[in-house]
């Protein structure tokens, strides 16, 4: 559905240490800067960005607003939200863990990036 996510940060190079460990620990690559100085993380199925708000201002989160990552594994979730902590994010919500909803059961973790977006990763139980 999506060709590319990108999101605002404040400090590109930080954002791309935490984003650089925390996608490492779901097998991708470490990102590419830019000549523009924004980082990106192409897959095969989209590409996530990282870039200062183009208009000068200073990044912000979008209040309700959560970007999820698909994880093969709940161990590979795990793996996600302790880099996370490792490289500069913040816990938010629960502890990573099983949650049933109207999709089914799922076991998710969140985070806070360096530049206060909530992000989330996600793996669908059988």
């Amino acid at each position: 559905m999506f060709s590319h996510i990108m999101i605002g940060a404040n400090d590109v190079q930080k954002s791309k240490i935490f984003y650089d460990a925390i996608l490492a620990a779901m097998g991708y690559d470490a990102g590419v800067i830019d000549e523009k100085g924004r980082c990106f993380y192409f897959t095969k199925s989209g590409v996530f960005a990282l870039s200062k708000p183009i208009n000068g201002e200073p990044a912000c989160h979008g209040n309700g607003s959560t970007i999820g990552f698909s994880a093969k594994t709940a161990d590979i979730v795990d793996a996600w939200h302790a880099a996370g902590i490792a490289h500069g994010g913040t816990a938010c919500e629960d502890l990573p863990g099983v949650r049933e909803g109207t999709i089914g059961k799922l076991y998710l973790a969140y985070l806070r990036d360096p530049s206060n977006n909530k992000i989330c990763a996600l793996h669908r139980l059988g």
